[in-house]
């Protein structure tokens, strides 16, 4: 079925919708049959730009080529289920332009999107190395109100910390190393040592005092530290 004929089936909807709310008396019955009617003209508006941006081309055939600059796709966010990673990619229209102009490529340890024709230019955007392999088989496109929803299909299904290697390794490296044979006691050391220098006159008076009882406890022989 091409545009027009769906712009037509539509148009007959609306027009059967409209008739039906004129007929309707119970206000719940109303209630639905208008929010169908918001449906359909939402649908309608959408298949119209649509023909308009296909008349537009074929009118001026060169219209496609004058696309040439590509543009790197920054407004995402991403979030999983126990089965999909969903990356959540932000472009204002993208629904008004023909499916085949959004491009998803899968491997299994990557993606890319290269949305065409789009306000003038190209959008682009390529995620390597992720987390853990995904189904490239699995993995698919969703194209909803200025946005395209990319999923792709864990293999094996489990939570990622992060989408890709590089942010994971970032992660580790900002994490303290914890030296299995090291004394604890250094630990409480630096933390104490840290508060000191950190603190103002009354923390470090209250430190100092501490230190010293522990200290005399020690001497003693009643323990290390305690306070």
């Amino acid at each position: 079925m091409d545009l027009t004929e769906q712009i037509n089936q539509l148009e007959a909807d609306l027009q059967e919708l409209g008739s039906l709310l004129e007929k309707a008396e119970r206000k719940r019955v109303q209630e639905l049959l208008k929010q169908e009617q918001k449906k359909v003209e939402k649908e309608l508006s959408v298949k119209r730009q649509q023909k308009e941006q296909q008349a537009r081309r074929a009118a001026d055939p060169s219209a496609a080529s004058k696309a040439t600059y590509t543009v790197k796709i920054t407004n995402y966010a991403w979030d999983q289920s126990e089965k999909f990673v969903k990356i959540y990619l932000t472009l204002k229209d993208v629904h008004t332009i023909p499916s085949e102009n959004v491009e998803v490529n899968f491997t299994e340890g990557s993606f890319s999107v290269l949305v065409k024709d789009l306000g003038g230019k190209n959008h682009q955007m390529t995620v390597l190395n992720l987390l853990y392999p995904i189904d490239e088989k699995e993995s698919y496109k969703k194209i909803k109100t200025d946005m395209v929803l990319v999923m792709c299909k864990k293999q094996p299904a489990k939570k990622w910390e992060c989408l890709t290697k590089v942010e994971k390794l970032a992660k580790d490296k900002e994490k303290p190393a914890v030296d299995d044979n090291a004394d604890p006691g250094d630990g409480l050391m630096n933390m104490l040592k840290k508060i000191y220098s950190e603190g103002d006159d009354e923390m470090k008076r209250t430190i100092n005092k501490a230190w010293s009882e522990s200290q005399e406890k020690k001497v003693r022989g009643e323990g290390m530290m305690d306070f």
